[in-house]
C-alpha cells in the first residue's frame, strides 16, 4: 500500500479543490445552492484573490481549461493579458535595462483574470456576477484569517512599503500595525471596488448576461481602466532595477483586449488525451515530456527510485530547452508545435538521454528556426545560494537583503517570494473546470489607492533581446508558466489537476500524473509521494537565472535513490520533507467523483460529497 496522509475523497454530488480551504468551501457552497461547475469555479477564483493576496489578485491573469456537457470540450479560455501598445525593446533599453524588471509598473500587462472569469460565467454559468462575487466581497469587507506566510511576507517587505510604496503600506499595515497571523484581515477598499463593479452591472437591467457585460465594460472601458491609466502615467515607483519608473499600461490597452476561447494543445498518451494551453503558456512542455517518456517503460520502474527520477529529469531538460527556443504567443510567432510533438522528432531527442546527467541546454534544431535556437542557449548563471527550492529567495534571505539595504541608505525592490493558485471543480452533471490564477501579488507592484489592488508583473517573462520568439513587442502575450491540465480517458473527461510553482508546475504535475497512470496510485497517493524537479534551464522570472544540472529533491526519498542520483552526475540539493508542490486534483469515473489536495503547507483543501 502506498503512503498517504488522508483518503482520496469520493462522492456523487460534486468536488472542489483549491489551494485555500476557504476558496474550496466557497465553491462547494455554490454547487449546493444550485450552481454548476462554472459558477463554482468563478466564485472560488474570486475568493482566492482575497485570501491568497500574495499569490494572485484582481489584476492578475488566469488560464482556464474546461469541459462543458452542453458544448463539449476540451476548451481553453485565455485570461492572459497582453503587453502595452508602447512596450518595445528599444524603450526598455533606453532606460538602461537588460531585463524587464520583476516588480513595479514597467512589468505590468493588461489585467486578464477579471474578464476571463466574467466570460466563463456569462457563457457557461447560471448565477449573476453579484452572486458569485458575494463571498469574496464579504471576506474582503468583514475579514478572513490571514495566512502566516502572508503575515511574514508583509513584515519582510514593510521597509519597501515604508520607503517606496506607501499605498501598499496603507492597505497591508493598517494604522501602521503589522497584521497578526491567523487573525482577521480586511481589505475594505477592494471590497468597495467590487461592490461598485456589481452595482454597475446591475444598473444594466435584470438580464444576467447584460449585467456581466456591463461589469466588464466598467472594468476595461470605464472607471477602473481610467484609474489604472492615471496611476501608471502619473507615478514613478522603485522596482527591481533599483530605479523608479512610471508604467506604460493605458486605458486604451485595456479597452482593446478581452479574454479569448481557443482550442487546446493535445497529446495522446496510453489511453489518455492530455490537454494543455497553447505555447503562449508553458503547457505544451508537459506534452513534450510525455512524447519523450513514451519510449521508456516507466511502469517497470520504482516510482521512488533513481532510474524513474533520472529519466523524467533528463526528459524535462530537453523539453524545457525547447520551451526556451520556440514557445511564444502564436498570434505573432510561428511555433512548430506539431513537429515538437511528432514521433520522429522525439525519437531523435530520446537518443540524447543517457546514464549520466546532462549539464547542457540542448534545444532541438528545426529547419528555419536556427537563429532562435542559438539565441536561446545562453545561460544566465546559478541562482542565489539562499533558495527555498521553488526558484524564489527564502523569506529570511529576503528580509536580510531588505534590511541591509535600508541600513545602507539605498533601497532596491527585489523580486520577492510569490507564487500562484489553483482550482478544480466537477459538478454532478459532468462539467469540469481547472484553472491556475496568478499575478497581481501584493509584493509585485504598488497598490492603486482607489482600487485596493496592484498590477501584475507578467511582462518580466519577455526577453529584451531581438530574435527570440518571446522577445518583447507591443500587445503580445508573455510566455507564462501558468498551466492547468485536463485529461480525457478513453474519450471521456476524466481528470483535472494542477499546481502553483512557476517553472516547476509542469514537472510536479507530470510526476503526479505518471505515478497515477503507471503505478496505480490514487489521486491522494500520487500527490503525497515525494517530489523532485530541476532548475537546469532559464527561469521565466527576473533575473532569469539557471542552474545547469541541478536536481532538487525532497528528503523523504530513500537514501539509496539520492545517492544513486548523485552518482549519475546530478548536482543534488536535498530539500526538507513535504516542501515541494501544491498539487490539487479532481476526477470522475463511472458514477463517482474523486478529489484530493496536497497536505504541503497545510493550506490546500479538497471538498467532495
Amino acid at each position: 500500500m502506498n503512503f498517504t496522509t488522508r483518503p482520496e475523497l469520493r462522492g456523487t454530488f460534486g468536488a472542489v479543490t483549491s489551494t485555500h480551504w476557504l476558496a474550496s468551501a466557497t465553491g462547494m457552497s455554490i454547487l449546493e445552492a444550485g450552481g454548476n461547475a462554472f459558477d463554482a469555479a468563478v466564485a472560488t477564483g474570486f475568493v482566492l484573490q482575497i485570501v491568497e493576496p500574495h499569490l494572485n489578485g484582481p489584476a492578475g491573469d488566469v488560464p482556464i481549461m474546461f469541459h462543458s456537457v452542453r458544448d463539449g470540450g476540451p476548451n481553453v479560455l485565455c485570461g492572459q493579458g497582453v503587453s502595452p501598445g508602447s512596450a518595445t525593446i528599444d524603450y526598455y533599453r533606453s532606460l538602461g535595462l537588460d531585463h524587464v524588471p520583476g516588480t513595479g509598473l514597467l512589468a505590468a500587462v493588461v489585467p486578464g483574470a477579471f474578464d476571463a472569469w466574467c466570460a466563463l460565467l456569462r457563457d457557461h454559468g447560471t448565477f449573476t456576477l453579484g452572486q458569485v462575487l458575494a463571498p469574496a466581497i464579504s471576506y474582503a469587507a468583514n475579514g478572513y484569517p490571514l495566512l502566516p506566510a502572508v503575515a511574514n511576507l508583509i513584515d519582510a517587505v514593510t521597509p519597501l512599503f515604508e520607503r517606496a510604496w506607501p499605498s501598499s503600506l496603507a492597505i497591508y499595515r493598517p494604522g501602521g500595525n503589522l497584521p497578526k497571523a491567523n487573525a482577521l484581515f480586511r481589505n475594505p477598499v477592494l471590497a468597495e471596488t467590487y461592490q461598485r463593479i456589481v452595482k454597475a452591472g446591475e444598473a444594466a437591467g435584470p438580464d444576467r448576461e447584460a449585467q456581466i457585460e456591463a461589469a466588464q465594460a466598467y472594468f476595461y472601458k470605464g472607471p477602473i481602466a481610467e484609474c489604472i491609466d492615471r496611476f501608471c502615467r502619473d507615478n514613478e515607483f522603485l522596482d527591481s532595477s533599483g530605479d523608479a519608473h512610471s508604467g506604460l499600461l493605458t486605458g486604451d490597452d485595456l479597452a482593446n483586449w478581452s479574454a479569448t476561447y481557443e482550442a487546446p494543445a493535445t497529446y495522446d498518451y496510453e489511453n489518455y488525451q492530455v490537454c494543455k494551453t497553447g505555447p503562449w503558456g508553458q503547457g505544451p512542455v508537459f506534452l513534450q515530456q510525455l512524447a519523450l517518456l513514451k519510449g521508456f517503460n516507466l511502469a517497470a520502474m520504482d516510482p521512488n527510485g533513481a532510474e524513474f527520477v533520472h529519466t523524467i529529469v533528463e526528459c524535462a531538460k530537453l523539453a524545457y530547452a525547447d520551451r526556451e527556443a520556440y514557445y511564444a504567443d502564436p498570434d505573432f510567432a510561428d511555433v512548430p508545435l506539431a513537429k515538437l510533438l511528432s514521433d520522429d522528432y522525439n525519437a531523435d531527442r530520446r537518443n540524447l538521454i543517457g546514464p549520466s546527467a546532462s549539464l547542457e541546454l540542448r534545444p532541438g534544431v528545426i529547419d528555419g528556426f536556427e537563429a532562435a535556437v542559438s539565441a536561446s542557449t545562453r545561460q544566465e548563471g546559478s541562482p542565489p545560494s539562499a533558495d527555498d527550492g521553488s526558484g524564489e529567495p527564502t523569506m529570511a534571505h529576503l528580509e536580510e537583503q531588505v534590511r541591509a539595504r535600508m541600513q545602507a541608505g539605498r533601497l532596491k525592490v527585489e523580486r520577492t517570494p510569490g507564487d500562484t493558485c489553483h482550482l478544480d471543480v466537477i459538478d454532478r452533471n459532468g462539467n469540469v473546470v481547472t484553472a491556475t490564477p496568478s499575478g497581481g501579488w501584493l509584493q509585485s507592484s504598488p497598490v492603486i489607492p482607489e482600487l485596493g489592488f496592484c498590477l501584475g508583473t507578467r511582462a518580466q517573462m519577455f526577453w529584451l533581446d531581438e530574435g527570440l520568439p518571446s522577445s518583447l513587442a507591443p500587445r503580445r502575450r508573455p510566455r507564462t508558466t501558468l498551466t492547468p491540465t485536463l485529461a480525457y480517458r478513453d474519450g471521456a473527461p476524466y481528470l483535472a489537476f494542477g499546481t502553483p510553482g512557476g517553472d516547476q508546475q509542469d514537472q510536479w504535475a507530470l510526476t503526479f500524473f505518471l505515478r497515477h497512470v503507471h503505478h496505480g496510485m490514487n489521486l491522494q497517493e500520487s500527490i503525497d509521494a515525494p517530489q523532485f524537479f530541476t532548475n537546469h534551464f532559464n527561469s521565466s522570472f527576473y533575473p532569469r537565472r539557471s542552474a545547469p544540472g541541478q536536481l532538487m529533491i525532497e528528503g523523504n526519498f530513500p537514501d539509496r535513490t539520492i545517492a544513486e542520483l548523485e552518482e549519475f552526475g546530478h548536482r543534488m540539493n536535498v530539500l526538507p520533507n513535504w516542501s515541494v508542490g501544491r498539487m490539487c486534483a479532481a476526477a470522475q469515473e463511472d458514477d463517482m467523483i474523486l478529489a484530493a489536495a496536497t497536505p504541503r503547507l497545510m493550506q490546500a483543501y479538497a471538498v467532495c460529497r
